[in-house]
């Protein structure tokens, strides 16, 4: 099956989604309806905000779903972040290297969801089964 990756972009930037990777977090939608709206369709409107706001909040999204290509590409922080979430994922912030049990090794950026609970078919990261399973830690 081929992974489904959408571009939304404007003359400075390019906000791009895969929603493989989306755990429907809200965060999005809730921080910047008039660029995420996913009543919507397209459900993405670039021309709904800044740049610089939508590169804000962006970098909130906890599962890498969302993020940013383009001459304003947010820069990271020379530190790493982790939020543990009231029955929810870590959230870590920052640039991490994942290296999976099979030796694949990923870079991500921004924000990452890890799962906490252990019942994400996404290990390690989140994708929302926490809800399902009521975790509560």
């Amino acid at each position: 099956m081929k992974e489904i990756i959408k571009h939304y972009a404007n003359d400075e930037l390019t906000v791009v989604w895969q929603p493989s990777k989306c755990i429907h977090s809200k965060i999005c939608f809730h921080g910047l309806p008039a660029v995420f709206n996913p009543q919507n369709r397209p459900w993405v409107t670039i021309e709904g905000s800044s740049n610089e706001d939508i590169i804000a909040q962006v970098s909130k999204c906890p599962s890498g779903a969302l993020s940013i290509e383009g001459k304003s590409e947010a820069k990271a922080e020379n530190c790493t972040k982790v939020t543990v979430t009231k029955g929810g994922p870590l959230l870590v912030e920052g640039i991490l290297t994942v290296t999976l049990p099979n030796g694949e090794v990923t870079e991500k950026k921004g924000m990452t969801a890890l799962c906490r609970c252990g019942a994400s078919s996404n290990k390690p990261y989140c994708d929302g089964s926490h809800a399902k399973i009521e975790f509560d830690a």
